[in-house]
C-alpha cells in the first residue's frame, strides 16, 4: 500500500508539524490507513517540548518526493540461483509471459546475472548443431528428465558431459557412431542398450523404458537413466538441464536501486540498450525486474499539504506528486494541480483549528494527547491567541481541545515559553527556526519570524549579526529583501529588520526606520500584517 504524505511547509513550526500528525491521524480514523505525517526539516525547540509532553515522536523527514524506482510498477519475477536448470527458468517464462528476463542470484540474493529469452534461443539453436553438453550437474539432469538411476549404476556421479547420440529401432551401431564420450538415447531396445554399454558410453537415457535385468552385469561405469519422455523430447531436456548461470549475461550489468530516481534512470537507459534491468534494495539483494515499458506511466508520489500553498515553501520535486488535497490558512499561491482536488483555506489563525474543525464534522473525538497538542498548536500560530489572525474559531477549536486534552491554556503557554531560551542558539538557528520564502509579483522575499518574550534584549545583542546573515542572504539568493520579524508577546507587537530596498520597506509601513529597524505597534501576524503590506508595493 503506498504512502501518502501529509506535510507542512519547509522549516516547519509547531502548526505545521500538528497539522500533518492530526490529518494523517483523522484520516487514518476513517480507514484510509495509507496517511503518514511527515516533515521538512528540523522540528524547534517549542515543537520538541510539546511533542515531548505530549508523547508523540516528530514525524518522519523526507526530503523529496520526487518519483523512484521504488514508485514504478517493475516486475518481480521469481529470482532463480545460477546452478538452477534451464529448464525451470523457462517453465517461469511461460508462467510468466509477460516478463521477457530472469534475474540471476548468487545464494545471498546479489545479482549474479540477468537471462532472457534471446539467451535461451541462441543456447537453443546451438546445441541443435551441436549436441553436446559439459559438465551438466546430474541433480538437474534426473530433475528435468523427470527420471530415476537404473539399480546397479554408479550413483556418486555428480556431473555428466558427452556428445548425444539417438539410436534409433532398426539403425545398425557401429564403433565409428558411438564412442565413451556419448550420451545415448534408446528406447526398449536390447541390443542397443547392450552394444552402449559393451563400448563403454559415458551415459545410457532409455525412453520409455527400463534396463532389462539381464543387462545390468554389463553396466561398468556407464550411468543408466530410465525417463518417461519420448526421445526427442529426452534429447532437448538433457540439453536443458545446463545451469543458468552458464547462459545468462554477467558483462556489463546495469542495476538500479529502489532510491534511485526516475530522472537518473532515464538518463541511463538512453546511454545502455538492455532489454531489463535488475532493481536491487539498500543491501543489493535482488527484488525486481524494470524494463523502458514500464517508465511510460509511473505511479507518483501521493502528497498533502497542510499550513501552506506555495511551491517555494513546499517540498523538492512536488511537480513530479500527485497532490490530492491541500489544507491551508494562507495566501493562495502558485502551487498547481493535474486535476481537481478538495482545498480548504479558511482565513483564520492557525491550520490545526481547521483540522480541529474537521474532526468536529466527522464526529471523531482525536485522542487525549493529541488533543492537548492541537491546542498548543493553535495557541502558538495565534501567539496565545493575541495574534490578529486569530478568529473566534481558533478560541474555540483552542478551548475545545484544551478541555479533551485535559490541559489549561496556561499550562501550554509556560511550555511554549520555557523554550524560548535564545541566548544558547546561534545567530544562524535563530534566523531559520521560522523562515518562509515568498514569491510576489516575480520578486522574490524571505521573511523570518522570531517569537520571543524579549525583543529589546535579543537585538541589542544580535543585531549587527541578524543584518550581516540577511545582507549575505540576499546576495547569495538575489532576493528584493529580507525581513526578520522580532514579535514581542509582552509588547504586543514586532521588531522590523531589513535589508534590500529600504526606502520601499519603510514606504511599505509607513515608518522610518534606525540602522535597518523599526517598532511596528501590535504587529503579531507575517501572513496577514507583513506579506499582505509587501505586496501592495508591487500592486
Amino acid at each position: 500500500m503506498q504512502k501518502i504524505y501529509v506535510v507542512g511547509h519547509r522549516n516547519p513550526d509547531t502548526d505545521s508539524i500538528v497539522s500533518a500528525i492530526a490529518y494523517a491521524y483523522l484520516r487514518n480514523q476513517l480507514g484510509d490507513r495509507q496517511y503518514q505525517a511527515a516533515r521538512l526539516g528540523p522540528v524547534s525547540d517549542e515543537t520538541a517540548l510539546l511533542l515531548d509532553r505530549f508523547d508523540f515522536e516528530a514525524p518522519e523527514q523526507i526530503f523529496n518526493v520526487r518519483t523512484q524506482v521504488q514508485d514504478l510498477n517493475f516486475d518481480t519475477p521469481p529470482s532463480i540461483g545460477s546452478g538452477a536448470a534451464l529448464a525451470h527458468a523457462w517453465s517461469i517464462f511461460q508462467d510468466n509471459r509477460e516478463i521477457g528476463s530472469l534475474p540471476i542470484i548468487k545464494d545471498d540474493g546479489t545479482l549474479f546475472g540477468i537471462l532472457s529469452h534471446s539467451d535461451i534461443f541462441d543456447y537453443d539453436i546451438k546445441t541443435i548443431q551441436h549436441p553436446v553438453v559439459d559438465d551438466i550437474p546430474l541433480f538437474n539432469l534426473i530433475g528435468v528428465l523427470e527420471g530415476s538411476i537404473c539399480p546397479g549404476a554408479d550413483r556418486e556421479v555428480e556431473v555428466v558431459s558427452g556428445e548425444i547420440a539417438i539410436a534409433l529401432p532398426h539403425t545398425h551401431l557401429h564403433k565409428t557412431v558411438l564412442h565413451e564420450d556419448s550420451i545415448v538415447i534408446c528406447g526398449n531396445q536390447p541390443e542397443a542398450i547392450e552394444y552402449a554399454l559393451e563400448q563403454g558410453a559415458r551415459a545410457l537415457i532409455i525412453s520409455e523404458g527400463k534396463l532389462p535385468e539381464e543387462l545390468e552385469s554389463l553396466i561398468g561405469g556407464t550411468l543408466v537413466i530410465s525417463t518417461p519422455f519420448d526421445a526427442y523430447r529426452a534429447a532437448r531436456s538433457i540439453m536443458h538441464a545446463v545451469p543458468v548461470g552458464r547462459l545468462c549475461r554477467r558483462d556489463n550489468l546495469v542495476s538500479f536501486h529502489l532510491d534511485d530516481y526516475l530522472d537518473d534512470v532515464k538518463e541511463t537507459m538512453l546511454q545502455n540498450r538492455h532489454n531489463a534491468y535488475p532493481v536491487l534494495d539498500e543491501d543489493n539483494r535482488v527484488v525486481g525486474v524494470l524494463t523502458r515499458y514500464q517508465l511510460i506511466r509511473p505511479r507518483r508520489k501521493r502528497v498533502v499539504l497542510v499550513d501552506h500553498n506555495e511551491v517555494a515553501q513546499s517540498v523538492a520535486g512536488l511537480d513530479q506528486a500527485e497532490i490530492l488535497e491541500i489544507i491551508d490558512h494562507h495566501r493562495l499561491a502558485d502551487v498547481q494541480t493535474s486535476s481537481p482536488i478538495l482545498v480548504r483555506n479558511e482565513p483564520i489563525g492557525s491550520t490545526t483549528a481547521i483540522i480541529a474543525g474537521m474532526f468536529q464534522e466527522r464526529g471523531i473525538t482525536p485522542s487525549r494527547k493529541l488533543a492537548g497538542l492541537m491546542a498548543a498548536a493553535i495557541l502558538s500560530d495565534t501567539v496565545m491567541l493575541k495574534s490578529p489572525t486569530c478568529t473566534e474559531k481558533d478560541r474555540l477549536m483552542a478551548e475545545s481541545m484544551a478541555r479533551i486534552g485535559r490541559v489549561t491554556i496556561q499550562e501550554l503557554g509556560e511550555i511554549m515559553f520555557s523554550a524560548t531560551n535564545l541566548q544558547n542558539k546561534s545567530t544562524r538557528d535563530l534566523f531559520f527556526g521560522d523562515y518562509k520564502e515568498f514569491h510576489i509579483a516575480d520578486h522574490l522575499v524571505g521573511i523570518s519570524q522570531i517569537t520571543c518574550i524579549n525583543s529589546r534584549e535579543l537585538l541589542d545583542a544580535r543585531l549587527e549579526d541578524f543584518l550581516s546573515l540577511m545582507k549575505e542572504m540576499k546576495k547569495e539568493k538575489d532576493y528584493e529583501m529580507v525581513l526578520l520579524m522580532v514579535t514581542d508577546v509582552l509588547r504586543s507587537g514586532t521588531e522590523l529588520v531589513y535589508v534590500g530596498n529600504e526606502a520601499m520597506v519603510e514606504q511599505a509601513f509607513n515608518m522610518v526606520g534606525e540602522n535597518n529597524q523599526f517598532f511596528l505597534p501590535g504587529v503579531m501576524s507575517r501572513k496577514k500584517q507583513v506579506v499582505p503590506m509587501i505586496s501592495l508595493i508591487w500592486g
